[in-house]
């Protein structure tokens, strides 16, 4: 069986920006089993398949480890997919995914992507050792949890600076570990860094999903709605956030990087 595969730079305006995704056509699913090895092969952070269902497209997500409920920036991968080689004409794309319906459509920003929002909440007396000990020197100002541990530091030079010891974080009990402080680009509202040691992700370039608890919390610290986000990995890239009521709208671009096919 041959499928074609697609790799896309999202969050990105040139090729080596932002967070590589492949992306994966299908006719029909597959085992899950074949979908986890493709992944595996792939070694980048996501792979997305994609399945045409009447009006709206099933999508699923796998790191090389494990499948996860919700990525952001492989659904902007996707839709760039579709947009650009699929001929996909609607003005908006329904992704049918576990974290419920993800609706997608072009502006001209880029790909704007509606996902739920995650309400961090702020820890206290049930913070665990090893997320305090795997910042090493770095004092954090404030622990909240969503679905990562967020973890809020007092400067970008912080975040920047960090060098995590990712050992003590392969085993806490959210998916990972996100990084944050107000930016210094005027700009850019904030900064933040993500890291999913435990998905075999140990830093994941540009985290689209990251935003939808990041954003809730520094738009009633900054006490705006709409904010622009970098991310300071290695690859870095911006991210265009918006809140609205219970929904966080993510916008940024896409390039492709390759196209091919693959045989299993």
């Amino acid at each position: 069986m041959k499928l074609k595969i697609y790799q896309v730079d999202a969050f990105a305006s040139k090729a080596f920006e932002g967070n590589p995704a492949a992306v994966i056509p299908l006719n029909d699913w597959l085992d899950d089993e074949l979908l986890q090895q493709i992944a595996e092969e792939n070694n980048l952070s996501e792979t997305a398949f994609f399945v045409y269902a009447e009006n709206d497209i099933q999508l699923r997500w796998f790191t090389p480890l494990e499948e996860v409920d919700l990525c952001g920036h492989a659904t902007l991968a996707c839709a760039h997919v579709l947009y650009k080689h699929l001929g996909y004409s609607k003005a908006q794309i329904n992704f049918q995914t576990k974290s419920g319906t993800l609706i997608v459509c072009q502006t001209t920003s880029g790909y704007s992507m509606d996902f739920p929002a995650s309400e961090p909440v702020e820890l206290n007396s049930t913070i665990p050792e090893s997320l305090i000990k795997g910042l090493g020197d770095v004092q954090p100002k404030q622990i909240l949890s969503a679905f990562d541990y967020i973890i809020v530091l007092n400067s970008e030079e912080d975040v920047q600076k960090l060098a995590p010891d990712l050992s003590l974080w392969l085993n806490i009990d959210l998916r990972g570990v996100v990084v944050t402080a107000p930016a210094n680009d005027v700009d850019v509202d904030f900064v933040s860094r993500c890291f999913f040691p435990k998905l075999r992700v140990n830093e994941d370039p540009i985290t689209g999903s990251a935003h939808c608890e990041l954003t809730p919390y520094w738009a009633e610290q900054l006490n705006k709605k709409t904010l622009t986000a970098r991310q300071l990995s290695m690859r870095s890239g911006l991210v265009l956030c918006e809140l609205n009521k219970d929904r966080v709208i993510l916008t940024g671009n896409a390039i492709d990087y390759m196209v091919g096919e693959i045989t299993i």
